[in-house]
């Protein structure tokens, strides 16, 4: 059975929960020389924040900024404070302290998410993370997309293996919860690979999962690539399938944070049908539905 978000957050809250996507102002190792300039091949010039506020206001406004912006969906509740773009343990640890102390104390603040990557967790930052979970519940998203060797030097990842399973190693030493992001759709990948990565996850240790389709943006190597035949993504309905059988491997009580998302409607090349959010999301429910999987409410935040 489907574990959803939504009915996480309710049982651990105590009402409806939302996202609030954030900036740190940060960049990543992958794109500033330190292991490559070119980032990941799917990463656009905003590291895959499209959807978050401005990194150059402070942490206070972007969260009533970010407020603002759902308000017309937003009845009652509380939010969670998500730094989304880029690497956001990639700066000095005083500066890391300021920026998630602004946001954690917020008194509409439940949680604290940080989207990293396994290699820029110090010790310093693993510290700074204990001692913040001790004021409310720090969740740490780790991006491994893949346990495929091959496809990680496609995608230019810069980091092996290993380094993921010791970053969830000193994260749940230290009681913080842990998401792992994994793709469907790269190049070379077969269905029985991608479950080879679901099932790695389950085993991981990590208490979350978010399934991402890829996408091809505009001003990303795989954009080349994708121009160049190189890349053939799934229909919708090979998409769902490859989902469910993810999620047939996963652990039952791994929250399954995501099975989908939306590429920025500017940048976005394909696939187009993912743009249609409202009728995948039934689509897919459906589906899940007749394999018994889950009841209620999907959950893809922006």
């Amino acid at each position: 059975m489907y574990r959803s978000l939504n009915n996480y957050l309710q049982v651990k809250f105590g009402c409806k929960v939302y996202k609030l996507a954030l900036s740190g102002g940060m960049t990543c190792p992958n794109r500033d020389g330190t292991l490559s300039t070119k980032g990941c091949i799917f990463c656009d010039a905003k590291g895959s924040g499209d959807f978050a506020e401005h990194r150059y206001t402070s942490v206070t406004d972007q969260i009533e900024n970010a407020k603002l912006r759902v308000s017309n969906k937003v009845k009652s509740g509380k939010f969670i404070a998500y730094f989304q773009d880029f690497t956001n343990t990639y700066a000095p640890i005083d500066y890391l302290e300021k920026i998630f102390t602004e946001a954690i104390i917020h008194p509409d603040i439940v949680a604290l998410s940080i989207a990293t990557r396994p290699d820029c967790l110090p010790y310093s930052v693993l510290e700074l993370l204990a001692e913040l979970n001790k004021i409310k519940p720090v969740w740490v998203e780790l991006g491994l997309q893949t346990i495929h060797p091959n496809t990680a030097h496609l995608i230019n990842r810069q980091y092996e293996l290993p380094i993921f399973d010791q970053a969830v190693t000193e994260l749940k030493k230290r009681n913080i919860e842990v998401i792992v992001h994994m793709i469907i759709g790269f190049p070379c990948e077969t269905d029985s690979m991608i479950f080879e990565t679901a099932q790695y996850i389950g085993r991981s240790g990590a208490d979350g999962i978010k399934i991402h389709l890829l996408h091809v943006l505009e001003n990303t190597s795989l954009a080349e690539m994708y121009r160049n035949s190189e890349v053939k993504l799934p229909t919708l309905e090979e998409y769902t399938e490859i989902v469910i059988g993810c999620i047939k491997r996963l652990p039952p009580n791994m929250v399954i944070h995501r099975i989908t998302g939306d590429g920025a409607k500017n940048k976005l090349i394909a696939p187009k049908w993912s743009m249609d959010k409202k009728r995948v999301l039934n689509y897919m429910n459906a589906q899940f539905k007749q394999q018994n999987l889950v009841q209620g409410e999907l959950y893809v935040e922006k």
